[in-house]
């Protein structure tokens, strides 16, 4: 391979691993051309499926900061995934296809930089997808709008049950204020008639004696 080839190779592995999610090791020893397009088409949009050369992928980890543990495991036959969409339908298509081919060996990965094993990658698959959480979340965001419309409309009833119950309390408190200043009245009379017995009295008492002439 001429220099500047393997230059133009490096630089744009180099730019896969930086631009890139994450990346999936594998080994594809004894894969046909068939299945490599096969797993290629499972992973649609998510991930693309690279045949690698070890010097090559080695010197673009480097340059893009990769973690040296994912150039250790660049032996053999390799082949990298690397993820430009769903993370987590990545790892589950890389290891459904795996359990179906078990030619395709997942050796390792690399994910926002921190690497990652085998098991790791499994565990990974195991997640809900993002449009299954999206999903998800939709589905809780409708049901609290629903419960907040509910809680709206239920409002106007009670805000009336609320008014019926302050009048039924009013009506029932102007009775007991109109009867109080009848109670009244005939404590406030009483001192009018001792006024008008005081004059009859007088009227009626007899005058004193003149003293006799003599």
């Amino acid at each position: 391979m001429a220099r500047a080839v393997k230059e133009a190779t490096v630089a744009e592995l180099t730019e896969r691993f930086q631009s890139s999610s994450g990346a999936v090791l594998t080994e594809y020893r004894g894969l046909t051309v068939a299945q490599v397009r096969e797993l290629r088409q499972a992973l649609g949009d998510d991930a693309t499926f690279a045949v690698v050369k070890n010097t090559l992928t080695k010197l673009a980890a480097k340059d893009a900061g990769v973690a040296d543990e994912f150039s250790a495991l660049l032996v053999g036959p390799s082949a990298i995934a690397f993820v430009d969409g769903d993370v987590v339908q990545a790892a589950k298509g890389l290891r459904e296809f795996s359990r179906a081919n078990p030619l395709l060996v997942i050796k390792g990965g690399v994910l926002e930089g921190k690497t990652m094993t085998p098991a790791e990658i499994s565990r990974l698959a195991d997640l809900e997808s993002r449009d299954v959480l999206l999903a998800k979340l939709a589905g809780a965001m409708k049901a609290s709008l629903s419960g907040a419309a509910a809680s709206f409309a239920a409002l106007p009833a009670q805000m009336a049950r609320l008014l019926a119950a302050l009048e039924e309390k009013k009506a029932a408190a102007e009775p007991a204020a109109d009867a109080a200043p009848a109670d009244a009245a005939p404590a406030d009379a009483a001192p009018a008639a001792d006024a008008g017995d005081a004059p009859a009295e007088a009227a009626s008492g007899e005058q004193p004696e003149e003293p006799a002439g003599e």
